[in-house]
């Protein structure tokens, strides 16, 4: 059994000996320190009270009823919205005015896995330094819980996935009009999460008719590897030329990440879903874009055809939510498929990225596939090197740097090298004894080329 403890929250498999994994007991010592943080720091105009939203997970209505039970003990009230996605409970944070909110899914982790993700008043991820005060807590155990008379209560709400749609029609750039009149065939996949749910109300609210399902009973029994990569996908590839579909969408278990298919069956690319919905924001809306230092360089590029300025953030949303506020930035996100709109909210949101994608299908005229030729073709490589104790990763990313001082870099996060062509950029894993090397270029042989280029500098 594992449990991971960092910054961003806390993880791990469900079960095991009472010293291991994500168990109830864990789940209260976790929820404590965070309730205790959320006390000491949340503004005084904020209410007394914390959202929790889930995702599908087998577990999940077991560990929310444990968080539920703590932060009620700890004198916060609880809106439990259920079944609901990340973006919904970051929204129904500011909706409620809460103090806080915490969404219980371990993202896209297989299905013995859970996880509590933590969020500020603002409905936005604790940054590094929050994070660690509530390590800390969690490791002093000091917990003050409520007396008999200010113990919190439970206020059950269902209804914040419809207000998260209702937002999204309210947003300018999206033409439910447009896409109306395209008579989209629409498929998804929806790997047996809240996806199953909330994925078919977003597309027929933006005037999809015909819709093509996989998956989206939401009973947590994930039916292939729930993370959105190509080699997980092969029943949506298949689906869409029985079906004569037009466009593909797929998400990950809480719905903040967003994997497009094109009418062939072939990926539209995760590292392309920003770039294109970046395409159309700034066609309207010129301005700054950022994305993390691993994801293509396609969106510079888009960007700068607008007139725009990139700025590449350190890896994890709430570097580049903080980078996006920072520049002005109009539109951002990650190259995993996470599109973060400020005119809606600061949090990676696939029903966002999906309303604006078919509004932009809808406007061209074109193909999912001719649309995702009219971009830069870049190619990403993704490798990794394990750590051994012998390996010293500062002397490494030192050397590194030295070895290439001739090129751009950027060290924010570990090692990025812009080559005038082509990058590389080596980091530690936050979560495993790796260093993950991924390297982008204009073939698939060159990115892998210049990945094991760089291996061998690390093993040498």
């Amino acid at each position: 059994m594992t449990l991971i403890k960092s910054i961003s929250g806390i993880r791990g498999t469900i079960g095991g000996a009472s010293d291991e994994g994500l168990n109830p007991l864990a789940i209260v010592k976790f929820v404590s320190a965070y309730a205790t943080f959320i006390r000491k720091n949340a503004p005084s105009t904020s209410a007394k009270r914390i959202v929790v939203g889930r995702d599908a997970r087998i577990s999940g209505q077991m560990v929310k009823q444990v968080v539920n039970g703590t932060l009620t003990g700890m004198g916060f009230d609880v809106v439990d919205i259920d079944l609901a996605t990340t973006p919904t409970t970051e929204l129904a944070v500011t909706m409620e005015n809460a103090s806080g909110g915490i969404i219980i899914t371990a993202s896209h982790n297989p299905k013995q896995w859970n996880a509590l993700k933590l969020l500020n008043y603002r409905g936005e991820f604790l940054n590094e330094e929050e994070g660690r005060e509530v390590l800390e807590l969690a490791e002093k155990q000091q917990f003050e819980y409520a007396s008999i008379n200010n113990i919190g209560t439970i206020i059950t709400d269902s209804r914040y996935r419809e207000r998260h749609i209702e937002s999204i029609l309210r947003l300018e750039l999206v033409d439910t009009e447009a896409i109306r009149a395209a008579n989209f065939r629409v498929a998804i996949d929806c790997v047996n999460s809240v996806g199953g749910i909330v994925l078919p109300e977003l597309l027929y609210a933006l005037g999809v008719k015909e819709l093509f399902k996989l998956h989206c009973n939401p009973h947590g029994n994930f039916s292939h590897n729930p993370e959105p990569l190509p080699e997980n996908l092969t029943e949506i590839s298949a689906l869409m030329t029985q079906a004569k579909a037009d466009v593909g969408f797929v998400v990950d278990p809480d719905v903040d990440r967003l994997a497009i298919v094109c009418e062939n069956g072939k990926m539209f690319g995760e590292e392309y879903t920003l770039v294109a919905v970046s395409d159309y924001v700034l066609s309207h809306t010129p301005g700054n874009t950022v994305s993390n230092l691993s994801s293509t360089r396609a969106l510079r590029d888009v960007t700068v055809k607008h007139g725009g300025q990139y700025n590449a953030a350190a890896v994890g949303e709430v570097n580049v939510v903080a980078k996006m506020k920072a520049t002005d930035a109009v539109i951002g996100g990650e190259g995993n498929g996470g599109v973060i709109y400020p005119a809606s909210h600061y949090g990676r949101d696939a029903l966002v990225g999906i309303a604006l994608f078919l509004t932009y299908l809808a406007k061209k005229k074109l193909k999912t596939s001719e649309l995702r030729a009219s971009y830069p073709p870049y190619f990403i490589s993704k490798q990794k090197v394990e750590l051994t104790p012998d390996i010293d990763i500062d002397a490494v990313l030192q050397k590194v740097k030295e070895q290439y001082s001739q090129y751009e870099i950027t060290d924010i996060d570990g090692v990025k090298i812009d080559f005038p062509d082509k990058w590389v950029h080596l980091r530690k894993s936050n979560t495993e004894p790796i260093i993950r090397i991924y390297s982008e270029a204009h073939t698939a042989q060159e990115a892998e080329n210049l990945g094991n280029e760089i291996k061998l500098r690390v093993n040498q």
